[in-house]
């Protein structure tokens, strides 16, 4: 039986701090699927398609991942059409632990037979997300350390074009 996860995040963008959890995953399973899902509850930067072909850019060293998109269906859904048998989730703080703890014990409800792996954020990391790396570049902070160099150029792109449109 292959070990097969599924990392679903709304990755907008991705990070660095996402990268490290997905080459990390590759060392702990045959194959890591990367789901670029929708976030109802967030307003996305960049189109599906963008965030697809930028983290597929971020990726393609590795093997074993695939990237995919998916808009319509719950986790657990996707995970059992992909024959994926775990579920990757980073944690970063205590915070992050209390809202995937909720979310990991809903999806073993819906599928007790899908597993939730938590790894712990890379300590370079752990204080960064995608909100407050688009919230320091949009006032003019540098957030390069913190990107994939496709994505920080991406993000710079998105950020000019914003300005201007002002």
């Amino acid at each position: 039986m292959s070990r097969i996860a599924l990392f679903p995040g709304s990755f907008d963008p991705l990070t660095n701090g996402h990268l490290d959890l997905i080459e990390r995953s590759t060392k702990l399973f045959d194959k890591v699927i990367v789901g670029v899902f929708v976030n109802t509850n967030k307003t996305a930067l960049f189109t599906l398609e963008e965030k697809l072909s930028l983290i597929k850019r971020s990726v393609s060293h590795l093997d074993n991942v695939e990237v995919i998109t998916q808009e319509t269906k719950l986790t657990v859904e996707n995970a059992k059409e992909l024959d994926a048998n775990f579920l990757i989730r980073g944690i970063r703080n205590v915070k992050d632990y209390e809202y995937e703890k909720d979310i990991a014990m809903m999806n073993h409800h819906l599928s007790p037979e899908l597993e939730t792996v938590f790894l712990l954020a890379n300590e370079a990391y752990a204080h960064v997300s995608s909100s407050l790396l688009k919230e320091v570049l949009k006032f003019g902070g540098d957030v390069s350390d913190y990107l994939p160099n496709a994505v920080n150029q991406a993000l710079n792109q998105k950020n000019r074009e914003m300005k201007s449109n002002e």
